[in-house]
């Protein structure tokens, strides 16, 4: 028997108002099974027999979150306990949520409701019962619960279905993806007849919410290495379901390390990126997705221009899974310019061109993903002279040349004042192709160069 678990500060006071109301009350869920295996616990669940009005009244200042009896126990500093009352489920027509939620007496009858018998262990005791003629009733002290043997799973490291497997992911298709997420997360292997449900069921996903997807996908990002997961969703029939453009890059050859593949490329750059910068979740996506237009561009043995279709098809796939725009924006730009070439023979000002093309703010994160692509092809992470890249962009960023519009001596501000223009799309125009010049000569960004040279373009064209 494992060591009972650490209860954290802010979780012990919930329990102690719960048995001393006379309600049991135990920790359950991911966060009880992530402290036993000796990982970092978040979140922390608590299953009752004390209905929501009750919790209501226990808690002042709790939250009722939903109609499945969980209530939201605030808990200083800014954290919150979920507290949830046993349940019985019945009958999910959308397969994702019950129909209709029976609240409960019996910790057993909560826990046979579950998906995973890891995920079906309890730790608590029943509440405190006043005992006949004013004797108080010996208080028993917590214990672990697990009527589905999630203790020998934990320890032998698989994942099983409660129950029927089939029966757990008919009911909650979200399952197949958590099956697949949790034991690459955990590195534990799926058990033979949870397998086989999860194979043979693998369509049902498509009853999940496209938000609800990308959420599981991003957190496979984080499993140590993130490949297992994606290679998961390969092996058993989801990838295609959820992920059909990667799933089309199976078999498509690549003229990278011998025997490889571009799907087998994929999960390559994308562990390559995961060492690199292993909490850089828009580095990692990059990596994901970096190929994801080969298979609709290859001809010939060729991706001609791979990197600007793939750019769209990842803007596309990320609004699907509800990524928020300002966290999609970066990873479509690093899809977009990750075939950027470089030759040594580049002068200076050809450097400054690049950086003002791909934009300064993606540069150390498109550096990353080079590094982990060519380590994912078999090369060496500086191939292509990227560490001198990178150096000779740190140094024109250091000398504080111009790079974008506002860094200009002059703005539309002044062509109007000055010259008499007019605001549009001309005097944007204008504006760029100074830009422009000044890239090329950084000498040239004053006030009166600028101002002269917007005289003789304007003046040159009057001549046309």
């Amino acid at each position: 028997m494992p060591p009972a678990p650490r209860v954290p500060d802010h979780v012990s006071p919930v329990l102690a108002t719960l048995w001393a109301s006379g309600h049991a009350a135990y920790l359950v869920g991911g966060s009880l099974r992530d402290d036993l295996l000796g990982r970092e616990a978040k979140d922390w669940d608590v299953a009752t027999d004390a209905r929501p009005d009750r919790l209501m009244a226990l808690f002042p200042g709790s939250h009722y979150e939903n109609r499945f009896g969980t209530v939201l126990v605030p808990a200083p500093p800014g954290a919150a306990v979920e507290v949830t009352t046993f349940r019985r489920d019945h009958d999910y027509r959308d397969r994702r949520r019950p129909d209709r939620v029976e609240f409960g007496d019996s910790l057993r009858e909560d826990l046979a409701r579950r998906d995973f018998t890891v995920n079906a262990i309890a730790f608590g005791r029943p509440g405190d019962r006043p005992g006949a003629f004013g004797f108080e009733m010996p208080t028993p002290e917590p214990a672990l619960e697990d009527p589905t043997d999630g203790l020998a799973d934990l320890d032998a490291r698989v994942l099983r279905a409660v129950g029927d497997p089939r029966r757990r992911f008919d009911e909650d298709a979200l399952r197949l993806l958590r099956a697949v997420r949790l034991a690459a997360q955990l590195d534990f292997t799926i058990e033979p007849a949870t397998l086989a449900a999860l194979r043979d069921l693998a369509p049902l996903v498509a009853h999940v919410s496209s938000e609800r997807v990308g959420q599981e996908l991003r957190k496979m990002l984080f499993a140590d290495p993130p490949s297992r997961g994606f290679r998961g969703l390969a092996e058993t029939g989801l990838l295609e379901h959820v992920l059909p453009l990667l799933a089309a890059q199976r078999g498509v050859p690549q003229a990278k390390a011998p025997g490889m593949d571009l799907w087998e490329h994929t999960l390559a750059t994308l562990d390559a990126a995961a060492r690199l910068a292993p909490d850089d979740e828009t580095l990692l996506l990059a990596a994901l997705l970096h190929d994801i237009g080969k298979p609709e561009t290859l001809g010939e043995g060729h991706f001609h221009g791979h990197e600007e279709v793939g750019a769209g098809l990842a803007a596309d796939l990320l609004r699907r899974l509800a990524l928020p725009r300002r966290e999609a924006e970066p990873v479509v730009a690093l899809v977009r310019w990750h075939m950027y070439g470089y030759e040594s023979r580049w002068g200076d000002a050809a450097v400054r061109r690049f950086i003002r093309t791909v934009g300064r703010d993606i540069l150390p994160r498109l550096f990353l993903l080079r590094a982990a692509d060519n380590l994912g092809s078999g090369a060496p992470a500086d191939a292509g002279g990227l560490d001198e890249l990178r150096e000779r962009v740190v140094a024109e960023l250091e000398r504080g040349v111009p790079m974008k519009l506002g860094d200009l001596a002059v703005d539309g501000d002044d062509l109007q004042a000055e010259l008499g223009l007019t605001p549009g799309p001309g005097l944007g125009e204008l504006l760029e192709r100074l830009l422009d010049s000044v890239v090329a000569d950084p000498s040239r960004n004053t006030r009166e160069t600028l101002l002269a040279d917007v005289r003789s373009w304007i003046a040159e064209a009057a001549r046309r």
